[in-house]
């Protein structure tokens, strides 16, 4: 069974998301919205990912590396600035969307093997993250104007 791989790509994926989501925060303290809703988001990602350590150790998670080469080439760090908070929330979005393919698949192969409980999880958890998509989105709306249109 596979599903011990997409298990430990989604619980790094959620860990790696929690660290960027702190990372953008601090970097971005001047944002009170985007400093706030980062932290509180962080603390999401820490609940979905503590979430999943029963399932990983019931079907022997594996630890792949896409998430990690994600998060590497996705997000170096926070950078400075109206462009900036754009190209970190950016980032975010991309990261977050790993998370919501990932939830997708895992809750397909929870139907597959019948398995209730990681279901609940799944279900739990995804309009978590479909929530997160639509706050970075809505945010990179809101911030693109002003970085990409006004000089600094």
């Amino acid at each position: 069974m596979h599903l011990a791989h997409y298990l430990g790509l989604l619980h790094r994926a959620q860990v790696n998301l929690a660290d960027a989501l702190r990372e953008v925060g601090a970097a971005h303290r001047d944002e009170p919205d985007v400093y706030h809703l980062c932290h509180q988001q962080a603390e999401r990602c820490d609940e979905y990912a503590e979430l999943l350590q029963p399932f990983a150790a019931r079907y022997a998670e594996e630890a792949p590396a896409e998430p990690d080469r994600l998060h590497s080439n996705l997000f170096g760090g926070a950078r400075t600035g109206g462009i900036g908070l754009l190209r970190d929330l950016q980032d975010l979005y991309l990261m977050a969307a790993e998370c919501d393919i990932c939830w997708t698949v895992v809750g397909q192969a929870a139907y597959g093997a019948r398995d209730r409980d990681l279901l609940a999880v799944v279900r739990r958890c995804e309009g978590g993250t479909a929530m997160q998509l639509k706050w970075l989105r809505s945010r990179m709306k809101q911030a693109a104007p002003q970085a990409l249109v006004v000089a600094d």
